[in-house]
């Protein structure tokens, strides 16, 4: 099993200080956004360049290229659209008197062009590994948009914790479009589903006969949906998942909370 340790506690490490940073960054003053962003696309242009380079190599080194330079292209989408970016026509929060799928179309137009550019991230990296050996970019890009979209669908449909803390004030806004409540039907289906692919994800990286980076590719895809699913657990489970990431919101007092914001 020491075969397997170094991938998970990679995608471990990676999933926690990937999204701590991304929270620190969020949360400095909004003076610093442009350089951040500035920087950030400096990294989404590397990766995309990696993602090309290993989409032939099928070794440890491009399985674990792959998985991390997905990582940053979705990396880049979330600091896009937090640091208000690329949002959508209409980043303003809704009358309290709209409901049902007027609530859902407003919701919509708060991050219409952030869903444009996360189908373009996709699009971008199908054709970077196109007819080659190693997609596991593309896979990690994908588990990332399927899970965080499972989320973002649970807090709009009412979940027990809105983790408030995880928003920058500037998208307040936001709050009006979450809702809390002790269940909705789609999460025993989300945690369903997550939880099954993690293990079928899991069951691959056991297989004979795999290649070095199907080994590693499977096993930090397992464990990342693993991760996903988790943190679906923390929007309904009594825990303390906030403390996991209390070192990014460096200007937030223990207790003090902002509106609430969905991640994955």
């Amino acid at each position: 099993m020491a075969t397997y340790a170094a991938p998970v506690l990679y995608a471990v490490l990676l999933w926690w200080f990937s999204t701590g940073l991304i929270l620190l960054l969020d949360h400095a003053p909004r003076r610093t956004h442009p350089w951040s962003m500035a920087g950030a696309t400096l990294l989404l242009a590397g990766a995309l360049v990696a993602i090309r380079a290993s989409a032939a190599d099928t070794t440890a080194t491009g399985a674990y290229t792959a998985f991390t330079a997905a990582l940053v292209v979705w990396g880049w989408q979330e600091m896009s659209y937090y640091m208000g970016f690329l949002s959508g026509p209409r980043p303003v929060a809704c009358a309290p008197s709209v409901r049902g799928v007027d609530r859902f179309l407003a919701a919509l137009a708060t991050s219409l062009w952030h869903e444009f550019a996360i189908v373009i991230g996709g699009l971008a990296i199908l054709a970077l590994v196109w007819g080659s050996p190693n997609r596991f970019a593309l896979w990690t890009y994908g588990t990332l948009v399927v899970m965080n979209l499972s989320a973002r669908l649970n807090l709009f449909l009412g979940v027990r914790n809105l983790h408030a803390e995880f928003l920058p004030d500037h998208l307040g806004y936001l709050a009006c479009y979450l809702s809390r409540k002790p269940m909705n039907l789609l999460f025993p289906v989300s945690v369903s589903l997550g939880t099954i692919a993690a293990a079928l994800l899991g069951r691959a990286a056991l297989g004979a006969d795999l290649l070095e980076h199907e080994l590693i590719g499977f096993t930090v895809l397992a464990t990342l949906t693993a991760l996903a699913t988790l943190e679906h657990w923390f929007l309904m489970l009594p825990l303390p998942s906030a403390e996991l990431w209390r070192w990014s919101l460096p200007g937030r007092a223990p207790g003090e909370a902002a509106p609430p914001r969905d991640r994955v």
